[in-house]
């Protein structure tokens, strides 16, 4: 796969292939797309009961949404694990796919973007759940509209539209 630098980002956006909103040219680096911050969130509840992992297992039976009013920040916990949003939604042609990548500025204060999932299938119409997480030893306040992760797009061959679970997803 190769990744895609800035000249040709512009361009696919420019023609309406690669699609995000809301988008500003500043947001296109060499060679990734910055992705901003979201004001939902999914926490976890706090329970005493197992909670069994199988293939048909439903994360929101055991999280709640939040959500952040405008000006306002969510309070992410040392060693604690949420799920944010990109304010962005993103659409890509079926030969074009993703991956998240964190920033270097937030990682140097201990807060991890994406934990495990930063792939984003070709196809994909919606916004992008992050798996963030505070490993550093404080309180984290995060504001909705930060500079919050990168996404690298990279050409695919043979690709076919992703229309899995998580399609056209609005919500973490």
């Amino acid at each position: 796969m190769t990744a895609l630098g800035k000249k040709e980002l512009l361009h696919l956006i420019e023609d309406g292939i690669i699609k995000i909103e809301p988008f500003d040219k500043d947001q296109i680096g060499p060679g990734s797309i910055d992705l901003r911050l979201g004001n939902k969130f999914r926490t976890f509840k706090k329970v005493h009961n197992i909670f069994y992992v199988k293939n048909d297992v439903d994360h929101r039976e055991i999280t709640q949404l939040i959500e952040v009013n405008q000006g306002d920040y969510f309070l992410i916990m040392p060693g604690e694990l949420v799920h944010g949003i990109t304010l962005e939604r993103i659409e890509l042609p079926n030969w074009l796919s993703g991956r998240i990548e964190g920033r270097s500025r937030l990682a140097r204060i201990g807060l991890l973007t994406h934990l495990s999932s930063g792939y984003v299938h070709p196809g994909t119409k919606g916004k992008i759940v992050l798996e963030i997480v505070n490993v550093s030893p404080i309180p984290l306040a995060l504001y909705p509209g930060i500079k919050i992760c990168q996404l690298v797009i990279e050409k695919v061959e043979g690709g076919e539209a992703y229309r899995g679970r998580f399609h056209e997803q609005e919500s973490p």
